[in-house]
C-alpha cells in the first residue's frame, strides 16, 4: 500500500508539472522513483537509477499524450515542428537508451546530478532565449532532435528542458514551445521505454513484473495519478505568472543533485 501511495504522489506530481512546464514529469518521478527502489531491499544498488529511468520514459507515454491532448485543444502545438523532428528524436533516444545501460551507475548519476545543476541555473537565471527569426534547415532541426532525444533517455525525461530552449531560440513563442515540447515528448518517451526494456530484458535483480529497466506496478502508479493532474497544470501555465513556481522548482532539483552528490562522494571514498 506504501508503494502505491508513493507511485501516485510522483504520478501527480509529474503530471502537475508537465502541463505546467511541458517539462514531461521526469526531473520529479526518475529521483522519487530512485529512492522508492532503494527502500527495496531486494532490488540491487546498481539497478535503481536504470530502473527509474527506463520507467519513467515509459509513464511519460501517458502523461506527454495528456499534455499534448491539454495543449492542442487550446491550439499551442504546432504539429508541421513535431514531424520533421519525431525522427531524429527517436534515434537519438534510442541511441541513449543503449548507452545509459553500458555506463556505470557511479557514471550514470554523475551525469544525471550534473544535468539537474544545469536545468536548475537555467531556470534561476530565467533568460529569455533570443529567436533567430526564422525555422531552422533540417539538418539543424535533425541535429537537435538526436542531441535531445540522447540525453533525455540518459536521465528520463521527455525532452522539454532542453526543447523548449531550442523552439523558443527557432522563433516560437512561450506557449507555442511548451505545447510542441510536449508532443515531441511523446516520441521521446516510446523510443526511450522500448530501448530499456529491450536492453535491461533478463537482468539479474530486478522487482517482479518488470519488462527490462520498465517497473510496470510503478509505471501504472505513477501513469494513472499524472493524467488527472496534467490538464490542471495546463490550465494555470495558460492563466498564472510561473516565475515563483520555477523558482522553487529549481530548488527542488538542487536539493536533489546534491542528494546524488553526497552518494557519490560515499561511493568514491569507501574503500
Amino acid at each position: 500500500m506504501t508503494l502505491i501511495l508513493l507511485y501516485l504522489l510522483c504520478g501527480a506530481l509529474a503530471g502537475l508539472w508537465a502541463g505546467l512546464l511541458g517539462l514531461g514529469g521526469g526531473l520529479v518521478v526518475v529521483p522519487l522513483l530512485n529512492y522508492i527502489f532503494q527502500l527495496n531491499a531486494a532490488v540491487p544498488d546498481t539497478l535503481c537509477l536504470r530502473l527509474a529511468v527506463g520507467t519513467s520514459l515509459a509513464s511519460i507515454l501517458f502523461t506527454a499524450a495528456s499534455s499534448t491532448l491539454a495543449h492542442a485543444r487550446r491550439g499551442s502545438v504546432l504539429w508541421p515542428w513535431v514531424r520533421p523532428l519525431a525522427p531524429a528524436l527517436a534515434l537519438g533516444t534510442a541511441l541513449g537508451s543503449k548507452l545509459a545501460v553500458a555506463l556505470p551507475v557511479l557514471g550514470l548519476k554523475a551525469f544525471f546530478a550534473c544535468f539537474l545543476v544545469a536545468v536548475a541555473i537555467q531556470m534561476l537565471r530565467d533568460e529569455h532565449t533570443a529567436s533567430r527569426g526564422s525555422r531552422p534547415g533540417l539538418a539543424l532541426m535533425a541535429g537537435a532532435g538526436l542531441a535531445i532525444g540522447g540525453v533525455s533517455s540518459l536521465v528520463g525525461l521527455g525532452g522539454g528542458s532542453m526543447s523548449i530552449p531550442f523552439l523558443r531560440w527557432a522563433g516560437l513563442n512561450m506557449r507555442q514551445a511548451v505545447g510542441t515540447s510536449a508532443a515531441m515528448g511523446w516520441a521521446i518517451a516510446l523510443a526511450g521505454s522500448l530501448g530499456y526494456i529491450i536492453n535491461g530484458w533478463g537482468a539479474a535483480g530486478l522487482p517482479p513484473y518488470s519488462l527490462g529497466y520498465v517497473s510496470l506496478p510503478a509505471v501504472l502508479g505513477v501513469a494513472a495519478a499524472s493524467i488527472f493532474f496534467v490538464p490542471l497544470g495546463a490550465r494555470l501555465s495558460h492563466a498564472l505568472p510561473v516565475d515563483v513556481l520555477k523558482k522553487i522548482f529549481s530548488g527542488f532539483l538542487l536539493l536533489v543533485a546534491a542528494r546524488l552528490g553526497w552518494e557519490l562522494f560515499m561511493a568514491w571514498g569507501a574503500p
